[in-house]
């Protein structure tokens, strides 16, 4: 009895999967799950509950909302696990492009997944401490707001550090895109300079965090247009499937088939 094969079979070293298309959409679905989680924890309710300087309005926020931060801590942990699913599906499409390129696509991706869940530890347990008495009754209430301030902002420098390795992803998986004709080759670049973006705009929340407010938004433009672009070209698109796409690593030269010889010209004449 043969066993039908699947878009996540195993393929020899060097061949395409079976159904690349389809490989395609199911790598954009989730990254839209991705864009979603994340764009709910880290866009909305981040900045929705975090008062800068203000630890009473902050503790406030949270003990007002705490369905909401539940939410939240759920969504983050929700983004790190179909980010790396985005990943490992994306690594079964472009694998056969470069199998270390893709390798280290995946190895950033589960760094920053795990750098995500564990920041958001500190979120769950600034609710605990802005919604029970046991912290109030051994620190005190200004003590207790401004620890949940302090676990606030641990959470939100845990996902800056982890932007690091969002950042590492993108250029293997630029590298991959451009290579594997797959993608248009544009996508590919934009992808690689959203790499040195993402990075500048770490360096600078750290090194001068004064600025960083300022500038912040001019470092997300290139991002933003890789991201959204790679979404919207795997939910509608898929990937491209030419001919050439799948043989990345050959030229339309190669294809062409050296003419055979006349071996009847080569055969010795016979001596009269």
């Amino acid at each position: 009895m043969s066993v039908q094969s699947s878009i996540f079979t195993e393929q020899p070293p060097g061949v395409p999967p079976t159904d690349l298309k389809r490989l395609g959409r199911v790598a954009g679905i989730l990254y839209l799950a991705v864009a979603i989680t994340g764009g709910f924890s880290e866009g909305y309710l981040g900045p929705s509950l975090y008062v800068a300087g203000d630890a009473g309005a902050t503790s406030g926020n949270l003990a007002a909302n705490p369905g909401l931060v539940r939410l939240g801590v759920v969504a983050h942990l929700a983004d790190a696990v179909f980010f790396v699913l985005t990943a490992v599906t994306l690594y079964v499409l472009l694998k056969h492009v470069g199998k270390h390129a893709a390798r280290l696509m995946v190895l950033p991706v589960v760094i920053a997944a795990g750098i995500k869940a564990t920041s958001t530890v500190f979120m769950f347990v600034a609710l605990q401490a802005a919604t029970t008495d046991t912290y109030v009754t051994a620190f005190g209430e200004a003590e207790t707001d401004a620890l949940v301030l302090l676990l606030l902002e641990i959470e939100h420098y845990g996902i800056r550090a982890a932007q690091v390795f969002f950042a590492l992803w993108l250029t293997p998986l630029g590298y991959l895109a451009y290579r594997s004709r797959l993608f248009p080759k544009p996508l590919g670049i934009v992808l690689v300079v959203a790499t040195v973006s993402y990075l500048a705009d770490v360096v600078v929340a750290f090194l001068f965090p004064d600025l960083a407010g300022q500038i912040h938004v001019f470092f997300t433009i290139v991002p933003a247009i890789a991201e959204i672009w790679l979404l919207g070209y795997l939910l509608t698109v898929g990937v491209r499937t030419p001919r050439a796409a799948l043989h990345p690593d050959k030229s339309q030269d190669d294809d062409r088939q050296p003419p055979t010889p006349n071996t009847a010209s080569l055969r010795p004449r016979s001596q009269p």
